[in-house]
């Protein structure tokens, strides 16, 4: 089984080279980085799994804390459909989502502060330094987090460079939200890097055709992200900040 504890040259080399023979791309030449947000610039999930469990459980809906990490990423309409119609056959109703969503913003807003992941202020300042575009794109409409992101990364996304749950129709893992977030970057795929930390926005990247990174913040085991599609598995932002300049160094082709 490969080794995640600490990426090496090789692995990076190797990592963009099965990216270009899966893809058929003839170059990985990165101008942008599409950046999830939960587990992935804030350490928030624990309190995400927590206020959607307690949510849930209250509405009569059995469900564990637990496989909320593996929602991440859809939209919060989406996963309470999901929950429903596991639950009671049916979709959930407009109002339903709405509402539930509603109480369980409430809840989440409740908890304890939300901190930085260690190292994401790294990744942030490498990427703005190399000239790379970056892009927020997350399936939280979570405005508690939203509006804290200029404070926390001052400089970090430029007006207007953010995709939220609100500004698409399909969730991760559908791949609209980094195809929408490539059009914002004006950047094709091979240009294109998306930092996850979760298996459906692994799959949400990997289907739009960037490079796509999983960064294990969470309790979710690296071969789960391989199996979503990831090109590079990272055991933490800070070796991912550690290894990122040699990633954005690294530009290859080949012929097809």
């Amino acid at each position: 089984m490969e080794d995640y504890t600490i990426i090496t040259p090789q692995q990076i080399t190797e990592a963009i080279t099965r990216y270009l023979h899966r893809t058929g791309f003839t170059r990985f030449s990165p101008k942008a980085a599409l950046i999830d947000m939960d587990g992935t610039l804030y350490d928030s999930m624990k309190y995400h799994t927590l206020a959607w469990h307690r949510m849930m459980t209250e509405t009569g809906i059995e469900c564990s804390r637990d496989e909320f990490y593996l929602y991440e990423g859809m939209t919060g309409a989406e996963t309470i459909d999901l929950l429903i119609r596991r639950a009671r056959g049916r979709h959930a109703t407009e109002e339903e989502k709405s509402e539930l969503y509603k109480v369980k913003t409430g809840y989440f807003n409740k908890m304890p502060k939300v901190e930085k992941i260690a190292g994401a202020a790294d990744m942030l300042r490498i990427l703005s330094d190399s000239g790379i575009t970056r892009v927020l794109v997350t399936g939280s409409g979570q405005a508690s987090l939203l509006t804290r992101l200029e404070n926390d990364f001052p400089g970090a996304f430029s007006q207007g460079l953010q995709i939220t749950s609100h500004d698409v129709v399909h969730g991760k893992p559908h791949p609209e939200p980094y195809l929408r977030g490539m059009a914002l970057a004006k950047t094709n795929p091979w240009q294109t890097i998306v930092v996850e930390n979760a298996p459906l926005g692994v799959k949400s990247g990997h289907d739009a055709g960037a490079f796509t990174v999983a960064v294990t913040t969470g309790p979710i085991p690296p071969v789960e992200m391989v199996r979503a599609g990831a090109d590079l598995v990272c055991p933490s932002m800070e070796e991912f900040a550690r290894i990122l300049p040699a990633l954005l160094g690294n530009n290859q082709s080949h012929n097809q």
